[in-house]
């Protein structure tokens, strides 16, 4: 009974985007995994771009893409304190709106991260975004401003000099914020209709950039916050704990996953957690393969794939055991998506890799735009949607 209930997490649709579109960070569901067909395997500045946009200032946060629309955000101006929500026609390219903000939190980073960090999240109908100075807005897919939050006022003891990066999630009428920190630390659930607080639970206080994951347990639907010493379920409604694991050196940026009946938690070592029906989660494997860095993990076809410091390991689900590795070079920061039976890895330095999956990897491209490559790539209506330093493009075959 609990492997069947575990096996139809990943089936739970949490919100109303249609499917194939991407409307979180890692896409649908957070898994990293589109049902998109025909992507182009070769691309360039010029070759197979169906559009390429000029952004108003930097960001690291992913595209998200449903509704036919294709939603970013970038900071600008002096030390990023001007925020920009925009909205581009997902086929044309056309933007549709943008929408700026002033920030009301503090703007200090780490050089390689930026305010619009955390990636937004769409329903289809909506779209939510939050910065890094704990901004957070929620528009109408027409632009229309449905409220605002100034998180730093509402808890002036949010801190993190490093910058703040998880993203929010949805789950139904909910949405999910990470605000674990050095300072308050703590776990929001969100009305998405008014903007207020359904609850607030505290977390852990450390500087942590995991962005959650949901699914099912116990017929609810459940939030999992990982921070570098817990993997916490929680009721989406009401904030209370499901089960809980404690462990140590946890990762404290990629997220968690699932793959059959098991939880697949990021860290040095990555663990495998097998959750009871009584909610006591049990350790199937740990593996020092699987070593968290800035990527999250994907899973597709009962194999784990994730990037280390020089390329891909490939493990074995059910047992952790490593299948392959593949070298790629280095500079990772966005998370690894699969789409078709290929894995797709972009590079810090504009390039992104191109890899038939299967018992041995091949390598088909590698694709380089020339610019810094930070965000995790979106897939949705047969195409790729990658954001660089500078712009938001659009790569799609030929037709």
């Amino acid at each position: 009974m609990t492997r069947l209930l575990l096996s139809a997490l990943l089936l739970l649709t949490v919100h109303s985007a249609r499917a194939g579109d991407w409307p979180q960070f890692r896409g649908p569901g957070g898994t990293g995994i589109a049902d998109a067909k025909g992507l182009p395997v070769q691309w360039s500045v010029t070759e197979n771009v169906r559009w390429c946009a000029e952004l108003p200032g930097r960001g690291v946060s992913s595209p998200v893409v449903a509704g036919g629309r294709a939603y970013v955000t970038a900071a600008s101006t002096y030390r990023e304190r001007r925020l920009h929500v925009l909205c581009f026609d997902a086929v044309s390219g056309e933007k549709m709106w943008e929408r700026q903000l002033a920030a009301t939190g503090p703007t200090l980073c780490h050089p390689k991260t930026s305010m619009a960090a955390p990636t937004p999240v769409t329903d289809g109908r909506h779209v939510y975004a939050l910065f890094a100075t704990g901004d957070l807005a929620a528009f109408t897919r027409d632009g229309d401003l449905l409220w605002y939050r100034a998180l730093q006022r509402d808890y002036p003891d949010i801190t993190n000099q490093v910058g703040m990066a998880a993203s929010p999630v949805l789950a139904g009428d909910t949405l999910l914020l990470p605000l674990e920190n050095a300072g308050d630390s703590f776990a929001l659930g969100v009305d998405v209709k008014t903007g207020r607080n359904r609850w607030k639970t505290p977390r852990r206080r450390d500087i942590n950039w995991v962005t959650p994951f949901v699914t099912r347990f116990r017929g609810k639907t459940a939030a999992l916050f990982q921070t570098a010493g817990d993997i916490t379920a929680y009721d989406t409604d009401t904030g209370e704990i499901l089960w809980s694991y404690k462990g140590n050196h946890l990762g404290s940026i990629p997220s968690p996953t699932f793959v059959e009946d098991l939880v697949i938690v990021p860290g040095t070592p990555s663990v495998a957690l097998r959750v009871g029906a009584d909610g006591n989660p049990q350790v199937a494997w740990k593996s020092h393969k699987l070593k968290a860095a800035y990527a999250s993990p994907v899973v597709y076809q009962g194999r784990i794939y994730a990037l280390t410091d020089i390329g891909v390991a490939c493990l074995d689900a059910a047992t952790g055991q490593e299948i392959w590795r593949e070298r790629l070079g280095t500079g990772f920061s966005a998370s690894p998506v699969i789409a078709d039976g290929k894995l797709y890895v972009a590079k810090e330095g504009g390039a992104t890799s191109v890899i038939q999956l299967g018992d041995k990897p091949k390598i088909l491209a590698n694709n380089d735009l020339k610019e810094t490559l930070l965000a995790t790539p979106a897939i949705a209506n047969d195409a790729i949607y990658l954001r660089t330093e500078k712009h938001l493009y659009c790569i799609a075959a030929k037709k």
